[in-house]
């Protein structure tokens, strides 16, 4: 087999990469370990930043999300059960959100490559990126039982962060960051209609979240300890200890009803750097976690895929590798700027185990100064919100 671009993973980093490359006239194979089924089952982040939703539009991709999704203007954030305020993005920015789930974008990309008959190849086996510091890269792969090799110029690696596509950076070269959060999150999935912001909670017991799908599909967090087991959490013990995190009016308009998802997510922070080896280009997860405080995951993805994209139509289109080139050096600004307000935020509204009284006094005050201040606000949204996507030099 041979292509131009051999992408190594088919979430929404690898299919939307597929899906503006075939716009550019670039044509790639995208190799997927799991089954489209398992693909679409898993249950992902949906706040969509603004460059985000501009990504999508502008590759036929928003007709869907813009009649499902729901756009709202920032969040609010809570405290000790009693204040609040509101971090005013549109305000601030003149930007909007969108709350559309991931799935929804999966699906999407899917049906888009369906469209035009896209070379996706699930369920492939034993993929491994070969010869990535010579011009002339190969993957190799078994498909229904077939050991294959694919030719190629580039290779994207879209795999997630366990996949194969960063191994395959030699230790001397990939250098990684790392923080792990002493707790986690537990999340349900409820199709009951979601509170009509994003909330964020700062409460003795922990951390809670109140955030949307869509109109009738709500998503729920509260903080646990890490040795939390799923099974000791029913339905009714979730809603009712979610609803203690919530001032009053907010816990009695929060809508109950059964689960159609649950599950227990550890916090980190990773970064590995560099994000290109040779032709081998890191995007999305292959490349950096963040703790989903700041809605930061799928969005940095999304702006991975737009750098990488763009110099690939450059190498293509006018024969410059310029682009390519700065891809991690470009891409990493946005990332380390995304990790510090995921990271900051994380600190923020969290209980630490052992945080001491002058750490939990600090942090109230810090929450007292956002709520006082209009300048601090503003600086949150323009974090919270996202940087711009750089200009191609």
């Amino acid at each position: 087999m041979k292509t131009q671009v051999a992408i190594i993973g088919g979430g929404p980093a690898g299919m939307l990469l597929s899906e503006i490359l075939h716009r550019a006239g670039i044509h790639s194979v995208v190799l997927e370990q799991r089954s489209r089924e398992y693909v679409l089952s898993r249950i992902r982040a949906g706040v969509l930043e603004q460059g985000t939703v501009d990504v999508l539009r502008a590759n036929g991709l928003g007709e869907r999300m813009d009649r499902e999704g729901h756009a709202h203007d920032g969040m609010k954030i809570v405290w000790a059960g009693r204040d609040s305020f509101f971090i005013d993005v549109n305000k601030h920015l003149g930007k909007r959100f969108m709350a559309y789930g991931q799935t929804n974008i999966q699906e999407d990309l899917f049906a888009a490559a369906d469209r035009r008959n896209a070379a996706v190849l699930t369920e492939a086996e034993d993929v491994q990126p070969m010869d990535v510091t010579t011009d002339r890269p190969y993957v190799t792969f078994r498909y229904r039982g077939e050991a294959m090799r694919m030719d190629c110029d580039f290779i994207a690696g879209c795999d997630g962060f366990h996949g194969v596509s960063r191994k395959a950076i030699p230790a001397n070269v990939l250098r990684e960051f790392e923080k792990v959060y002493p707790f986690g999150w537990l999340g349900i999935l409820s199709k009951t209609p979601p509170l009509p912001d994003i909330v964020y909670a700062n409460h003795p017991r922990g951390f809670a979240l109140a955030s949307m799908r869509n109109p009738t599909l709500s998503r729920y967090y509260i903080q646990v300890p890490l040795d939390t087991k799923i099974e000791d959490w029913s339905d009714d013990r979730f809603w009712s200890e979610l609803k203690m995190r919530y001032p009053r009016e907010l816990a009695d308009a929060i809508v109950t009803g059964p689960s159609i998802e649950k599950s227990i997510a550890p916090l980190r922070s990773f970064v590995a750097e560099p994000m290109r080896h040779g032709r081998l280009f890191l995007a999305g997860d292959a490349a950096h976690i963040v703790p989903p405080t700041g809605a930061k995951g799928l969005n940095l993805a999304v702006s991975d895929v737009f750098y990488l994209s763009r110099a690939l139509a450059a190498f293509y289109g006018q024969g410059t590798t310029a682009l390519l080139d700065n891809y991690s050096d470009m891409a990493l600004r946005r990332v380390w700027s995304s990790v510090r307000t995921s990271w900051y935020l994380t600190n923020l509204l969290h209980r630490f185990p052992g945080a001491s009284d002058f750490d939990q006094r600090a942090q109230e005050y810090e929450l007292e100064y956002l709520k006082s201040s209009h300048h601090a606000q503003a600086a949150l949204a323009e974090q919270y919100a996202g940087l711009p996507f750089e200009e191609a030099a």
